[in-house]
């Protein structure tokens, strides 16, 4: 039996909430298919769409009753792993009874994770959230609410926010004793909540977005898992993709995968993240091993059939 940590992209989730129930009874069968295996799962998932459409929601009550005022992002993050977790959960408790497994209780976590509010990506803003607005009515928002705003791609003006590393996984004990007992933990949603640790133990939100892969591989470590995998859109990492010459990648060794970074080989925001998290891994105990393929490939990427394996 291994220990894993699942990093659920985007597409397990679906983009409104009619497709996300749809999307869920997939995601739970992929899961659970690794527990019927005999693995112990704890499992880590994105929250972009999500967390959009609350974030706009959210503003559009302040514009309709301003005595509301402005909703942190922060708490518009733990709203999304609540609703996320609620769909979640309940798609693989129905998996798992329907397939006869009766004795693993499923939970989420609202789970926070520490950033260093010196961290370099607080100068540089990377991540844009929220509804286009023109020039004008970027400005106005900005000096009402003091967030940043850029033009983004020429499509028009967002708010954008940093993309911290994670330091610490605040709830890590509770995940830990709760998976160790038998339970299949669902948490360290969209990357968690950003906090940062202030004064008497208080934690702070803040307006930040963490790569939710970069978490789950903090989170890995945290549990001493065995494997950790990212749940993607492709069933390999693959060089040269798009071209006439891209070549999937079966294996890698994080000293290939550091000289394809620095090729540019892969899309920063896409693949990057997700290649970087899985080396850390492989990297930060002998034996440890990620994995990269398709959500519908989960199984068979553990049985070693497919996928990307980067290992020492």
């Amino acid at each position: 039996m291994s220990k894993i940590v699942i990093a659920l992209g985007g597409n397990a989730l679906g983009n409104t909430l009619p497709e996300q129930a749809e999307a869920v009874k997939i995601t739970s069968r992929a899961v659970v298919d690794l527990i019927e295996a005999g693995h112990q799962v704890v499992v880590a998932h994105g929250n972009g769409p999500q967390v959009g459409i609350i974030n706009n929601a959210m503003s559009a009550l302040q514009k309709e009753d301003p005595k509301q005022g402005f909703t942190p992002l922060s708490v518009c993050g733990a709203m999304s792993q609540a609703y996320i977790g609620y769909d979640l959960q309940n798609a693989f408790r129905e998996e798992l009874l329907n397939r006869g497994i009766n004795n693993i209780p499923v939970c989420s976590i609202v789970t926070q994770v520490e950033v260093d509010p010196a961290d370099p990506a607080f100068e540089n803003p990377t991540k844009p959230i929220g509804k286009f607005m023109t020039e004008e009515e970027a400005k106005v928002y900005a000096e009402k609410t003091g967030y940043i705003v850029k033009e983004d791609a020429g499509r028009g003006w967002r708010r954008y926010v940093a993309s911290p590393k994670p330091c610490h996984i605040i709830e890590a004990g509770a995940i830990r004793a709760l998976s160790d007992d038998g339970h299949l933990v669902i948490c360290c949603g969209g990357g968690g909540i950003p906090v940062i640790r202030t004064e008497h133990n208080h934690l702070k939100g803040v307006g930040a977005v963490i790569d939710k892969d970069f978490a789950s591989e903090l989170l890995a470590e945290l549990l001493d898992a065995d494997v950790l995998v990212i749940l993607t859109a492709v069933e390999q990492v693959a060089i040269n993709f798009g071209k006439p010459d891209q070549q999937n990648l079966s294996e890698l060794t994080p000293a290939l995968a550091r000289q394809y970074i620095a090729e540019g080989q892969f899309a920063p925001g896409s693949m990057l993240p997700k290649v970087e998290a899985a080396v850390k891994f492989a990297e930060s105990k002998p034996g440890r091993k990620a994995l990269i393929t398709l959500l519908e490939k989960a199984k068979e990427g553990i049985a070693g059939k497919t996928g990307t394996v980067i290992h020492q």
